[in-house]
């Protein structure tokens, strides 16, 4: 009888792994992000991006019913936990994404790798999953965490800058954010400040930025943290003085909307803007204010672009996305186009793309808005993928 249970077993698994893997009925995505709070417009940015993108394509990915389902991390890491475990036990989602924030996305990824689910990440790049912790089950969309600010360190020693104050709240993303501008400034560091998350009264650090004097100041400052940091430093009058550089994040769309004409002359790097003139970009621009009557931030653009990948994967797997090596190969592939223009991954599943210089000013309309200046460099790879031994 044993015997006899053995053989049964042995013929049970080879028949498992002998049948083809079926293509599925439907595409569950599980999209968690902030949505409430001061950072809500980051992660309403992305939303609204992907709902877009799914009406314009008849709520299919890859050929497939797609079914968006959306949490609110609250940028609370149990709060965010509880959501992970809802979306891959309860609606049994086949990909995750959202997540704005660094410190959510260490808290919950660990459980979304076990899970084996694919993680696509919009926003959050850290260098963790860069290099040593780099993922199989994680690819980063958007960027890598010192892409953007490393760029504007390489401009401003470009541009022959003497001196520059840096400011960042302490939580992973600030520090990294510090760290990427620093790995390509070579000029001197007149003082190096790091603020409580969240905190919105900056009058302490002014006072001993306009003590110090310095050339320009590099600021990460996210969500409402970034918009009350700049209105008190424009009332201060230090922005006469300091030349104020950020990366993207701090002057896009939805910083602009708040602050308007105290922006104008605030030089940002990014990746992606919404005058780049490829046509896919064009399409997203002009869907995106016609649906929602504004001008999309690069959190939208870096949703689009998120799920226009996972569009494409489904497509290319056939719809079999239970075959877990067929699909990372799909991802890894990266057949989309991106509203960034020229894109590809690069061994640990971050991007490989062009960075560029924008400038906040006027527009034709009238409008406040950032206009591409130049571009900085071409095919920027972040500086962790050597260390990054990728499980196969």
């Amino acid at each position: 009888m044993r015997l006899l249970g053995s053989l049964l077993s042995a013929s049970a698994l080879a028949l498992t792994l002998s049948t083809p893997v079926q293509a599925a009925d439907k595409v569950k995505i599980g999209f968690m992000s902030t949505l409430s709070g001061p950072g809500a417009a980051l992660g309403v940015d992305a939303r609204d991006a992907m709902q877009l993108y799914l009406k314009m394509n008849g709520n299919k990915i890859g050929g497939l019913p797609a079914e968006l389902v959306i949490v609110d991390d609250q940028v609370n890491p149990e709060t965010a936990k509880q959501g992970v475990e809802r979306l891959l036990k309860r609606d049994r989602v086949d990909f995750m994404t959202g997540i704005i924030f660094s410190n959510i996305l260490y808290a919950v990824g660990p459980t979304v790798f076990q899970n084996e689910t694919f993680y696509l990440s919009n926003n959050a790049g850290p260098n963790d999953y860069a290099g040593e912790k780099c993922n199989p089950y994680f690819f980063g969309v958007a960027w890598q965490s010192e892409d953007i600010p490393g760029a504007m360190g390489k401009w401003m020693t470009d541009k022959k800058f003497n001196n520059v104050y840096l400011l960042a709240p302490n939580y992973p993303g600030g520090r990294e954010n510090i760290s990427g501008f620093k790995r390509y400034w070579k000029g001197k560091i007149v003082d190096e400040v790091y603020t409580k998350m969240g905190q919105l009264d900056f009058s302490a650090e002014l006072a001993a930025m306009r003590a110090a004097k310095p050339e320009a100041v590099f600021i990460f400052m996210p969500g409402g943290m970034g918009i009350n940091f700049i209105k008190q430093f424009v009332a201060a009058g230090m922005s006469k003085d300091i030349q104020l550089v950020v990366p993207a994040y701090s002057a896009d769309e939805d910083t602009i909307k708040a602050l308007g004409e105290t922006l104008l002359g605030a030089f940002n790097s990014t990746h992606w803007a919404h005058d780049f003139p490829n046509p896919e970009n064009r399409r997203f621009v002009e869907a995106f204010e016609r649906e929602y009557k504004r001008l999309p931030a690069l959190y939208a653009a870096q949703a689009w672009d998120t799920i226009a990948l996972m569009d494409a994967a489904v497509r290319d797997v056939k719809g079999k996305i239970e075959n877990k090596a067929a699909l990372r190969k799909a991802l890894e592939a990266a057949n989309f186009k991106s509203v960034r223009g020229p894109f590809k991954f690069n061994t640990n599943h971050m991007p490989i793309h062009d960075l560029w210089l924008r400038v906040v000013t006027k527009d034709a309309q009238g409008r406040v808005t950032n206009k591409t200046f130049g571009k900085i460099v071409s095919d920027w790879k972040d500086p962790f993928a050597a260390q990054c031994k990728m499980p196969k």
